[in-house]
């Protein structure tokens, strides 16, 4: 069994020891369960497990792609997620059963990086949360280390006279190549996109960071509110938004914040294209059981929302028909899963079902 993070805690044989929040302490989170009665390890990433996830997931880009005969942009394992982001993308945001697909989703890929290279430890999230009481403490993320981390800035774009940019973020400070850490030029290539385009099109990885867009969308007044939903349908609302950069929740407060108005994550289609995508949505789906424990017998089973992109309640470019989703939806991912194509939205309500858990 392998299990996503907390954070600074310790417990063995029941007793929990708890230390302060340190900025000096990594926020780049995991947790290893060890399988053995009573004992289970919580901690920050050491250095050493930062760097064995950080050569997984490179090591994933270098395996053969499983859908390269269907897309051309598809050449590596790595890849194939972001292709299949892309094809799906229009059917799984802004629908009741977008926290569902992507909980399969980072599941899958967190057995990959396992199964194919080696991966000893679980799938890490990244708590924006620390990183948001100042644009000072944005900025030094641990995240963004680029011997630790995932690297930092693409180089600064000025895009003032700019006419034809469809994501205006405020305050962004990059957009080109990313320029340190082990995803920099010459260090990871993106292959697909952007936009909706599978075809082949290799690049450096961009990135745009606004650490004053980040703070107002993924601090912890934001968090709070949204955990207070009082059922999914609402809840699902808030931690999706709306279309604009101002009304997003922190899902894509989280995109927009790192992709900026030019770099990858800021794409709603390719957005894998950046490592920290994982990241960031492993913290969307611990909210989300967050949100489920709060009152598990009751919970464990809400679903709710459109099964159409863009009807009620996001419903912003007027009505559309559709259906309001149930347990027994069922979940299209194509051709990335290696043994099936179609999981229900029930398979994917408790972590635990699926080997990993962040209590």
């Amino acid at each position: 069994m392998t299990a996503a993070a907390m954070l600074f805690s310790f417990v063995k044989n029941g007793k929990d020891t708890v230390a302060a929040p340190n900025r000096d302490i990594s926020d780049f989170f995991s947790i290893r369960t060890v399988n053995k009665a009573g004992f289970f390890c919580r901690r920050t990433l050491s250095t050493e497990e930062k760097h064995e996830y950080i050569g997984a997931v490179k090591c994933l880009a270098t395996k053969p792609s499983q859908t390269g005969n269907i897309y051309a942009g598809a050449k590596s394992r790595y890849d194939d997620f972001q292709v299949s982001h892309i094809v799906n993308t229009d059917f799984i945001h802004y629908v009741g059963f977008f926290q569902a697909w992507h909980r399969m989703f980072i599941a899958q890929y967190e057995k990959d990086l396992r199964d194919l290279c080696c991966y000893s430890g679980a799938q890490p999230y990244w708590d924006w949360t620390l990183d948001s009481n100042s644009m000072e403490d944005f900025e030094s993320s641990p995240i963004f280390d680029p011997g630790t981390g995932f690297g930092g800035n693409g180089v600064f774009i000025d895009i003032s006279g700019w006419t034809n940019v469809t994501r205006k973020v405020s305050g962004r400070t990059g957009g080109g190549c990313l320029t340190d850490g082990p995803f920099a030029k010459g260090e990871f290539e993106v292959h697909a996109g952007p936009d909706n385009s599978t075809a082949y099109k290799p690049r450096c990885l961009a990135r745009d960071i606004s650490a004053e867009y980040g703070i107002s969308k993924l601090n912890q007044t934001v968090v709070d509110w949204t955990i207070e939903a009082k059922d999914f349908f609402e809840f699902d609302q808030r931690v999706q938004g709306g279309v604009s950069s101002e009304s997003q929740g922190y899902h894509g407060g989280g995109h927009l914040a790192i992709g900026g108005s030019l770099g990858e994550m800021g794409d709603m289609y390719s957005s894998p294209g950046d490592p920290i995508f994982w990241l960031h949505h492993t913290n969307v789906d611990r909210l989300w059981d967050k949100w489920q424990r709060l009152d598990w017998p009751a919970r464990k089973s809400d679903i709710s929302g459109p099964d159409t992109q863009y009807a009620y309640p996001y419903d912003f470019f007027g009505e559309k028909e559709y259906k309001n989703i149930t347990l027994a939806y069922v979940m299209d991912f194509g051709n990335l899963l290696p043994d099936r194509r179609y999981v229900t939205v029930e398979e994917a309500m408790d972590t635990q079902r699926l080997c990993y858990t962040y209590e």
